[in-house]
C-alpha cells in the first residue's frame, strides 16, 4: 500500500511540474508576444496630431494633466506614478500626499529637474505645458491629449481613455466604463430640449460667456441646450459681456463657472455676488431658480477630460436639474 501511495504522489507532482513548466512558458510566451513600445496618436507642442512611439506597459510615469491623472487613477495605475503635479482635487489628493510620489510643479509651470530626477518612462501634460513639450520630451516621451471640441467632452474622454489603455493594453477596460455614462446623460439630454442657456464664468469681479468651444461645452454639445451666447464666443475663457446682454438674450437657464473658486484666489468675490445683480434678478432664469452654479469648479475648469471628472460633472447637473 505504502509503494502505492508514493508511486500515486510520485506521479501527482510529476504533473504539477509539468503544469507549472507550461503555465511557465506560456507566461514567458506571452511576456515574450508584448512589443517593448507601441505608437500611438498625441499633440506636440504646436497642437498638432502626431504618431508618437512610447514604452509599452511603462513602469515609471510622470503626471502634469489631472485630467491624464484621473483616466491612469480610473484605470487602476496609480502605482506606477513616480511624480505628479499639485492638485487641490478631492479625489486625486493621494497622489499629492504620498511622499513616495514627487511633486513636479503644477498644470501650468513644471519642475523641470524634478521631472528629471524621477526618471519617468513617459509624461503626461495637458494645454496649459504645450510651450514645455520640446523641454519635457529632452527627458522622456511626451503625451499631450486635450478635450476636442469638434467631437465634445464625451467622446473626448472615451478616446484619451482608450489611447492611454493602449499604452498598457487596458482598452476593453475603457468602453465598460464608459458604458455607465449613456443613460445619464441622455436623461439630461431629455431635459435640456427645446431649452436655451447662456453658459458664463464669473472671473476677477467680471462674467465671460462661454461658447460651445470652451470649458463646459458639454451643456450645449451634449446635453443639447440652446447656447445663446454661442454665436459670438471662440476661446476658452470666452469673451468678457455685459449683464445687458443676458438681460437682452434672455435664456431659460445660466450655468455659471466659478473661475476664482476653482483656482482658489485669494479674496475673490462670490461668483453668486457677481452674477445675482439687478439685472440678472430681472431675467426669467432667475425668476424661475433657473441659476445653476456648477458645484465642483475645480473639476470643471482644471480636470474637465477624465472620467471621475465627467462622473462629477454629471452628477452637478444632475443634482440642479432632474431634482423635480
Amino acid at each position: 500500500m505504502k509503494k502505492l501511495i508514493s508511486l500515486t504522489l510520485t506521479a501527482v507532482m510529476a504533473l504539477s511540474l509539468a503544469a507549472c513548466g507550461s503555465s511557465a512558458a506560456q507566461g514567458d510566451a506571452a511576456d515574450s508576444a508584448a512589443p517593448e513600445t507601441v505608437t500611438i496618436s498625441t499633440l506636440n507642442g504646436s497642437r498638432e496630431s502626431v504618431e508618437l512611439e512610447v514604452p509599452y506597459n511603462p513602469e515609471r510615469i510622470a503626471i502634469l494633466d489631472m485630467a491624464s491623472l484621473d483616466i491612469l487613477d480610473s484605470l487602476g495605475l496609480g502605482d506606477r506614478v513616480v511624480g505628479s503635479a499639485s492638485t487641490s482635487l478631492d479625489y486625486l489628493q493621494s497622489y499629492v500626499t504620498d511622499d513616495g510620489i514627487s511633486n513636479l510643479g503644477t498644470i501650468k509651470e513644471a519642475n523641470l529637474e524634478a521631472v528629471m530626477a524621477c526618471e519617468p518612462d513617459v509624461i503626461f501634460i495637458g494645454g496649459r505645458l504645450s510651450e514645455s513639450y520640446d523641454a519635457l520630451s529632452e527627458i522622456a516621451p511626451v503625451v499631450y491629449l486635450a478635450t476636442d471640441s469638434e467631437i465634445g467632452v464625451v467622446e473626448s474622454v472615451r478616446k484619451n481613455a482608450s489611447t492611454i489603455a493602449s499604452i498598457f493594453g487596458l482598452e476593453s477596460q475603457v468602453d465598460n466604463r464608459m458604458a455607465e455614462f449613456a443613460s445619464r446623460i441622455d436623461a439630461l439630454a431629455s431635459f435640456a430640449e427645446g431649452k436655451t442657456a447662456i453658459v458664463g464664468m464669473a472671473t476677477s469681479g467680471s462674467f465671460n460667456v462661454l461658447g460651445n468651444d470652451g470649458r463646459c461645452s458639454i451643456i450645449g454639445v451634449e446635453l443639447g441646450f440652446d447656447n445663446l451666447g454661442n454665436a459670438d464666443t471662440t476661446s476658452t475663457h470666452g469673451n468678457e459681456s455685459s449683464f445687458e446682454l443676458i438681460t437682452k438674450l434672455s435664456p431659460d437657464y445660466l450655468f455659471v463657472l466659478d473661475r476664482d473658486a476653482a483656482i482658489g484666489t485669494d479674496g475673490a468675490q462670490l461668483a453668486k455676488e457677481i452674477v445675482e445683480n439687478e439685472l440678472v434678478m430681472s431675467t426669467i432664469a432667475y425668476q424661475n431658480g433657473n441659476i445653476v452654479y456648477l458645484a465642483h469648479p475645480a473639476v470643471w475648469y482644471t480636470a474637465e477630460g477624465g472620467v471621475t471628472a465627467l462622473d462629477i460633472m454629471l452628477s452637478d447637473l444632475e443634482s440642479e436639474l432632474l431634482k423635480q
